[in-house]
């Protein structure tokens, strides 16, 4: 843990792929700050996606890692759309303590006719559906969920609505996602940035979270439902209002430096960062259990091509053929 008022860390500032979580002591918050650049590069290109499709999932890809980083137990965060836009299908998977996948969904001609239309917003793209956000601690662990409606012209809107109902915790997030050239490298790529921060107050105890791992996701009762905003709450929000877009993708300015050009006026703490790196869970193992333990033999049959059954995993597109043979009793 280091303190910042005079950026004097006792580490080497933050780069790319990694979150630095913080407090503002002062001003009852807490908060995460988000750097990704060839992680979600890798992720976006993958697939080719037109780019505001890739730029959508970009923000559902920092968004997730916003909220998931934030667990304290191995398991997977997942973050789902499903919608009747263009973009009809968002998922992004992070598996803690630092492995992010995504994949998004969409129908080409009506992309066309919405670029065409000049309607690429994120709220334009998604359309009406609904988000859900889902904590998965393991096989014998219930799993935590929390659906709301997709209202919005931005996840970031609709992040603060579901934190809200679902939470009750007031929450401000800022998200950015671009396709820069760097210096020394004329090939574009992708890079986001992103903020969370959250309201915290002190009622007649300490409930600041500990941090790296602060995630109390799933405690409906940490703030009053009937909460008024707070002086500290607009302080620390106002602040955040003034962050451009091109602070929070640039390569050249730390999470630490952003901060503190941020908060130095009301005191940042910044702990050290938890690196982000894409990563997919498939593997023969789990997809030739899938097939075993969820489609029945007729299912299976009809999977059958050229005496094969063929897998492409949609996050990662690694491809897997397995012999119906081997599913079948001895």
């Amino acid at each position: 843990m280091v303190e910042t008022p005079s950026l004097g860390l006792d580490r080497a500032e933050t780069g790319d792929d990694a979150v630095v979580p913080f407090t503002l002591d002062g001003l009852d918050t807490r908060g995460r700050a988000i750097r990704l650049g060839d992680a979600l590069d890798r992720i976006l290109k993958r697939h080719a996606y037109p780019e505001p499709v890739a730029r959508v999932l970009g923000e559902a890809v920092v968004l997730a890692s916003l909220v998931g980083s934030s667990l304290k137990f191995q398991g997977r965060f997942i973050l789902q759309t499903q919608t009747d836009g263009p973009v009809n299908l968002l998922v992004v998977d992070f598996d803690a303590p630092d492995g992010v996948r995504g994949y998004a969904r969409f129908e080409q001609a009506d992309l066309d006719v919405a670029m065409a239309a000049g309607r690429t917003s994120p709220g334009e793209l998604l359309g009406h559906g609904h988000l859900a956000m889902t904590i998965d601690q393991g096989e014998h662990m219930e799993r935590y969920q929390g659906i709301v409606a997709l209202e919005g012209e931005s996840l970031e809107e609709v992040a603060h609505t579901y934190f809200m109902q679902s939470e009750q915790i007031p929450t401000l997030v800022r998200i950015a996602v671009g396709e820069l050239s760097q210096r020394g490298d004329p090939t574009p790529r992708w890079r986001a940035g992103g903020v969370l921060i959250q309201h915290l107050p002190d009622h007649g105890g300490h409930t600041m979270p500990d941090l790296p791992g602060d995630g109390d996701f799933d405690n409906p009762d940490m703030v009053d439902p009937d909460f008024v905003e707070a002086d500290h709450w607009t302080r620390a929000k106002t602040l955040l209002a003034t962050l451009e877009d091109s602070e929070l993708a640039d390569p050249d300015l730390s999470p630490e430096r952003m901060l503190y050009r941020l908060y130095h006026e009301t005191g940042v703490r910044v702990f050290d960062p938890l690196t982000i790196e894409e990563r997919c869970t498939c593997s023969a193992e789990r997809i030739e259990g899938m097939l075993a333990n969820s489609f029945s033999k007729e299912e299976r049959d009809d999977m059958v091509v050229d005496g094969k059954i063929e897998v492409t995993c949609e996050f990662c597109s690694t491809h897997y053929e397995f012999d119906p043979h081997r599913f079948e009793p001895n």
